[in-house]
């Protein structure tokens, strides 16, 4: 089977160039510049005036499953990825069970092979005792390790410094992804607001119980422990224009994520909005916004991920204590990003590769994250057009909000192919279709 996507802009390795993509079967056999006739395809997707992507890598997302699939699940997820333009995604561990255990990480493969409309992996949650099962890891299954060293969803919070360097000193070859703010730090600030302002104090003070103190000290010891035992280390959903500065740009060893909701949002989007902006690390101030956005185009950010973490609009409600931490964005990802390429924050190509090459290069994902001949087709057609409203009937996400509900949008993810299959395209979507596991490391 033969594809052609013609008459596109192809933004792909630091370029913008018109041209066409052949796809055949499930790879991308040709990238084709300049005037080119069709000619033995079986079909041809016209993709004039459209801008024609690698699919997104999302490196970080909450799907739920197993275990707390009443707010999601992995199809359902999936298919809010696959709307976004996120063709592959790497689950994190806190579900129920917690993928700690081999059997519960199998467990997780099953289920994104029955489930899944896009590629998947998931990560191996590291607790404070079972660093021993590291060396029984399949390092072509998973993209790494992810460490908690701070309480969030799920209390898989590792804190004890002997099994900190256990876990830094046998994670090699699989980086670590660490969730990193000082959990005495914050629940010292929590005792204090709530002596001030009764057992739920007001969202507002979110940003200073979870404060710059909280983040800035255990990214800290992260990358101390990190250079330590020369283990590879990213950290995930940077926040704060203080933490950005110990991030050296263009390393592969020691890298750092920001997520959509922390480039969009800032402090004053409380009063708006409220809880369903609540996520664990807190939305800052706008100086924390700034530099963030900065730190994309200046280096010290390597990645975009989302975060994406569904719960219920009624596990929402409440203030800094009581509301739950987390909210869904998969599926608004790119589109919020290509507002931003918009705004001049950065180039179209720096958003492609901080979102579809670097998650590929930095967890070493086979024959993804590029539009190259061999590769996987996964790619994405979007285009600049008619605006459009976020209404609860657009969201495919199972809880069925988003911070984005009534946003309009001029941007618009109008196909999506996954390993050559046209999954979502103006006719509908493929509801039929199921992703691959993703293959990482293929070389060693």
């Amino acid at each position: 089977m033969k594809t052609l996507i013609k008459n596109a802009t192809l933004v792909n390795e630091g370029r913008s160039f018109e041209g066409h993509l052949l796809i055949e079967n499930d790879r991308i056999a040709a990238i084709l510049e300049g005037k080119y006739t069709p000619s033995s395809e079986d079909r041809v997707v016209d993709a004039t005036g459209c801008f024609v992507l690698p699919g997104v890598i999302d490196d970080h997302v909450h799907f739920r499953d197993p275990g707390l699939t009443h707010k999601a699940d992995i199809e359902s997820e999936s298919r809010a990825a696959a709307y976004g333009g996120v063709t592959s995604y790497f689950d994190m561990p806190n579900t129920v069970p917690q993928t700690t255990t081999l059997e519960a990480l199998d467990e997780k493969f099953q289920l994104g092979g029955r489930k899944s409309h896009v590629n998947y992996s998931f990560f191996f949650g590291a607790t404070n005792d079972n660093y021993t099962l590291f060396n029984k890891l399949d390092i072509h299954r998973i993209p790494g390790i992810k460490l908690f060293m701070g309480s969030s969803t799920g209390n898989m919070l590792v804190d004890r410094n002997e099994a900190l360097n256990q876990i830094f000193a046998n994670a090699a070859p699989l980086p670590i992804m660490a969730h990193c703010e000082d959990t005495g730090i914050i629940n010292k600030n929590m005792a204090d607001f709530k002596a001030r302002y009764g057992d739920d104090p007001e969202i507002w003070t979110h940003p200073l119980i979870r404060s710059e103190e909280a983040c800035l000290t255990s990214t800290q010891k992260a990358i101390e422990l990190a250079i330590l035992h020369d283990a590879r280390l990213h950290v995930a959903h940077v926040t704060t224009a203080t933490e950005l500065e110990m991030f050296p740009p263009f390393t592969s060893r020691i890298t750092a994520e920001a997520t959509v909701g922390h480039l969009y949002f800032s402090m004053v989007d409380y009063e708006r909005l409220g809880s369903q902006i609540k996520v664990n690390p807190a939305i800052k101030n706008f100086r924390d916004c700034y530099a963030l956005r900065q730190g994309l185009t200046d280096g010290h950010v390597s990645v975009i991920g989302t975060d994406h973490a569904p719960h219920l609009l009624s596990e929402k409600q409440g203030g800094a204590a009581k509301a739950v931490s987390g909210m869904p964005m998969i599926q608004f990802s790119l589109v919020t990003m290509l507002e931003l390429v918009d705004e001049g924050v950065l180039p179209l190509e720096r958003l492609v590769e901080l979102m579809c090459h670097n998650p590929a290069r930095l967890f070493e994902v086979a024959d993804r994250g590029y539009l190259r001949p061999g590769y996987k087709a996964d790619i994405v057609i979007v285009h600049r057009g008619e605006p459009w409203k976020v209404t609860e009937e657009v969201i495919q996400s199972k809880c069925k909000w988003s911070p984005m509900m009534g946003h309009e949008y001029q941007w618009r993810v109008r196909d999506v192919f996954c390993n050559g299959r046209h999954l979502l395209s103006p006719e509908g979507f493929d509801d039929s279709y199921r992703g691959e596991a993703i293959q990482f490391r293929k070389n060693d």
